[in-house]
């Protein structure tokens, strides 16, 4: 049963509009502000700020300083025509993310762990992810992008204002991609991607150097891609070449990601 806090009245962080349920726990820390609706079987971590009108369904779980503003909705019911409520599964958040206005993520209904969030993760407003998105760190979302059911994304990741990213697509560390672009396949780590479909346009170069990838190892990245993309040789082909020899780190990212890919890799353009 969802109540007023009132029950919670030594608590000054709440809100006397709020609406928490019983069996919802949170720090004394948590901020939650007026006329949000915090559900059954909802955690929320230390130093947690729940702003004005937020919704957090059931069985979802916040860590530590958290930022949720005005709007959002967090661990709704999946967009699947094949959701039952028996087959609801969590909605997993880190710590220090921040859900600013209109934010909607629905928690998981077809994979054990549900929907997961890391940490550190910048959602603009009016964001969309899907069920059983898995997302991981110090990522940043544009206004009104979306995100499917299914989507993974490693971290560092930029993808900005209106982009769609297709079900079940994977998208590579340090991948940006530019504004209402429309992903359909995986997007390999440390490329910029544009278009409809999406395409590869070139390096993350600006992105690489702010996280301190030394200049040999951006350029192994550059001849990594060269070689896939520009030597005149199938997939197959030029791994085995890349896996000649000596390589950097993100070389052998970038040889892992191709190999584990399900929807096939983005093209060049």
């Amino acid at each position: 049963m969802i109540r007023h806090s009132d029950q919670k009245q030594n608590n000054m962080n709440i809100h006397p509009t709020a609406l928490i349920d019983d069996r919802a726990e949170l720090h004394d820390s948590v901020e939650v502000g007026p006329y949000s609706i915090i559900e059954s079987g909802v955690i929320i971590g230390a130093n947690s700020r729940i702003e004005s009108g937020v919704r957090i369904f059931q069985d979802t779980h916040l860590g530590e300083n958290n930022r949720v503003c005005h709007g959002a909705v967090l661990g709704c019911e999946p967009q699947d025509l094949g959701f039952t409520p028996e087959k609801s599964r969590p909605l997993l958040i880190g710590n220090n993310n921040h859900f600013k206005e209109g934010v909607n993520i629905s928690r998981g209904v077809k994979t054990e762990g549900g929907t997961q969030i890391g940490d550190h993760n910048y959602f603009m407003c009016g964001f969309h992810a899907g069920h059983d998105s898995r997302l991981g760190n110090h990522n940043v979302f544009g206004p009104n992008s979306t995100l499917a059911g299914h989507v993974e994304l490693g971290d560092h990741i930029f993808i900005s204002g209106l982009v769609a990213v297709h079900q079940f697509c994977f998208i590579g560390d340090y991948a940006m991609i530019a504004g209402c672009a429309k992903v359909v396949k995986d997007i390999p780590p440390y490329v910029t991607c544009d278009g409809n479909p999406a395409r590869i346009i070139g390096l993350n170069s600006i992105g690489l150097r702010r996280a301190g990838i030394s200049a040999a190892n951006r350029s192994a990245i550059k001849q990594a891609y060269k070689t896939l993309y520009h030597a005149d040789l199938n997939t197959s082909q030029a791994l085995a070449v890349l896996k000649q020899g000596a390589r950097a780190p993100e070389t052998d990212e970038i040889i892992d990601f191709f190999e584990k890919s399900d929807r096939g890799v983005t093209a060049h353009r």
